[in-house]
């Protein structure tokens, strides 16, 4: 530096002063501290990847506690196991940013997503099963009830759950399923068909005005599409309370929310139903219209469980047909044991069929 002054003098100039490069040109200090960030270490380096990492990790460990105002709580919970397709991207990221901090961020997500879904990636089926359950929203716009009927058929159940009869249909399901169960009932838009004798059947009234705490207020409307049935199977081992229920879609509304309040209300008439419910064996089949992981579902799953939890294979998405990405379509137990659980190909609706063996 002495010498540089020196010369720089000897011109008859001056030195650069600080904060200026040898031009006298200003430095900007913004621009300074950018270049120390891009050339600092792995441990500074990809921080905005590291946030996104610990905020996807806690939107997992804590998605009950999202406001559902809009449905958002039930959307972000139909869809939970696929937000673990942002740890390979975020992983990604990481390894190109060689960013320590943004990689060890990744274990709280891949923590929190194997807490939840980590026991559904192996088979959990066993042997055995005494009784077989089979169900299937048959979609009211199915163009090939024939087919679909000798498919469910073919499926070997003993009893056979059917959603969204629509009137036309309704007579071919009962003309060509009639051989093979001899037994049947259909109430409204749901039926079951069973190879075993049925009584004690009624619909349930799932339109029934009942709040979040259990308050039940008078129903505004009659009961005229009724979407849920109950029915006592009989069996060698003793009598079999059987549900069968659809419950009200989920629709993206015009505002851009996520309208699931006939699907709530549903829930809870269920909910009510099944508290009441005295036979300790109890099945619930049909398309509910969210996940077991969607809390407008808890009131259901506190009193029953997945059989595919249970006994399937992978996750069971059932919906829709063409792709799975969800499985709204469910069989819930008490009382009894699943022993397999899967899901059955296309047979000409959006949704797929789901079975399972049951044991007492």
């Amino acid at each position: 530096m002495t010498r540089v002054d020196t010369a720089e003098r000897a011109r008859g100039g001056r030195a650069p002063e600080r904060g200026t490069d040898t031009r006298g040109t200003p430095r900007p200090r913004l621009h300074r501290s950018i270049r120390s960030l891009r050339g600092s270490g792995p441990w500074k380096r990809g921080l905005v990847s590291a946030a996104l990492a610990l905020a996807l990790g806690l939107l997992m460990l804590l998605h009950g506690r999202i406001t559902d105002r809009g449905g958002i709580g039930s959307l972000v919970e139909t869809f939970l196991p696929w937000f673990g397709l942002g740890v390979p991207v975020l992983l990604c990221v990481a390894l190109w940013r060689r960013s320590a901090s943004a990689t060890i961020a990744l274990v709280l997500p891949v923590a929190a997503w194997l807490s939840l879904f980590g026991g559904l990636l192996g088979d959990r089926a066993q042997s055995g099963g005494d009784l077989t359950l089979v169900s299937h929203n048959v979609a009211a716009e199915n163009t090939d009830p024939v087919g679909t009927a000798r498919a469910l058929i073919g499926s070997g159940a003993d009893v056979l759950a059917l959603e969204e009869i629509s009137e036309g249909a309704r007579g071919t399901y009962e003309k060509e399923l009639a051989r093979a169960y001899p037994h049947h009932t259909v109430q409204g838009t749901v039926g079951l068909w069973s190879k075993l004798p049925l009584s004690r059947t009624r619909p349930v009234d799932t339109e029934q005005d009942v709040g979040p705490l259990g308050d039940s207020k008078p129903a505004s409307a009659k009961l005229v599409d009724n979407r849920a049935l109950r029915t006592t199977v009989a069996t060698d081992q003793g009598p079999l309370a059987v549900y069968v229920a659809h419950l009200g879609s989920v629709r993206v509304t015009s505002d851009g929310g996520f309208g699931t309040a006939t699907r709530d209300r549903n829930a809870r008439a269920l909910t009510r139903a099944l508290a009441a419910e005295r036979n300790e064996r109890v099945v619930l089949l049909g398309d509910l219209n969210g996940t077991v992981d969607d809390r407008a579902l808890d009131g259901l799953t506190a009193q029953l469980h997945s059989a595919h939890d249970e006994a399937g294979s992978g996750f069971g998405f059932s919906w829709p047909a063409k792709f799975p990405v969800a499985r709204i379509d469910q069989i819930l137990v008490r009382g009894v044991e699943a022993k397999r659980a899967w899901v059955m190909p296309e047979t000409g609706s959006d949704h797929l069929p789901v079975g399972t063996a049951i044991s007492w």
